[in-house]
């Protein structure tokens, strides 16, 4: 397993907004996390990366306990992630975004991942605009760079936070087709995603959370059948 959330809990005062949460991701697996407004995820997200310290329980990276990790020696081990809403650095260049990420993330010389860089714009569509500030970018360019930085870091396991929200029909499947490619090349993804048929064309299994709570896990058709994520995400009666 390249990870493993064992009972991880997390509460600010009475609330308690990761409830002993525990699963397990494969390498390889392409993992869809759901749930409404409020149920958790993106503090799931900020617990595994070392965002925010769990309170209990035991987040296992490759076997090794990163529990009380910082970020960044979580991103050093391998953890990439984008955030829901894109903040590049708006003054630099696409590339330049791209160089700062790898060589923090990797904790390398600029001169020693410019051509990974390189390959990573090409992958994510963004080659052509390599020089362009990233103020410049449109909505699905700006998606694409928050990718992209995440890649730079060298992630095995990469976090996808909402990256399909906002965008037309046509710009989501040509996401979708970039994340299927990034995953068949052995990457292990988690993706939170409201856009469920975006996600659905990527991912072999969802998590459900519900107030901090694991509330279902399965084949997507499965969970997506199920009385409980009718009653509680979907809101409907079962």
């Amino acid at each position: 397993m390249i990870l493993s959330l064992d009972k991880v809990t997390k509460s600010y005062g009475a609330l308690k907004v990761a409830d002993a949460i525990s699963f397990a991701v494969p390498r390889g697996e392409a993992l869809g996390i759901i749930g409404p407004n409020g149920a958790g995820k993106s503090t799931l997200f900020n617990l595994i990366t070392g965002n925010v310290r769990a309170d209990g329980g035991t987040i296992l990276l490759g076997g090794r306990d990163v529990t009380r990790l910082p970020a960044m020696a979580r991103v050093r081990l391998g953890i990439g992630r984008s955030f829901q809403i894109p903040q590049p650095f708006e003054k630099l260049t696409v590339f330049e975004n791209l160089l700062t990420a790898a060589a923090f993330g990797r904790g390398l010389p600029e001169g020693e991942v410019q051509d990974g860089c390189a390959e990573i714009l090409e992958q994510t569509g963004l080659l052509r605009r390599a020089n362009v500030p990233a103020g410049g970018l449109t909505l699905l360019e700006r998606k694409r760079l928050e990718l992209a930085r995440a890649l730079a870091t060298g992630p095995e396991l990469l976090l996808l936070d909402e990256i399909a929200g906002g965008l037309t029909e046509a710009e989501s499947h040509a996401l979708v087709a970039t994340i299927r490619a990034i995953n068949a090349q052995g990457t292990t993804i988690i993706w939170i995603e409201h856009v469920l048929h975006a996600l659905t064309r990527v991912v072999t299994r969802l998590v459900v959370l519900d107030f901090g709570r694991v509330i279902a896990t399965g084949a997507p058709d499965e969970v997506m059948a199920s009385k409980a994520v009718h009653q509680i995400y979907l809101g409907l009666e079962a």
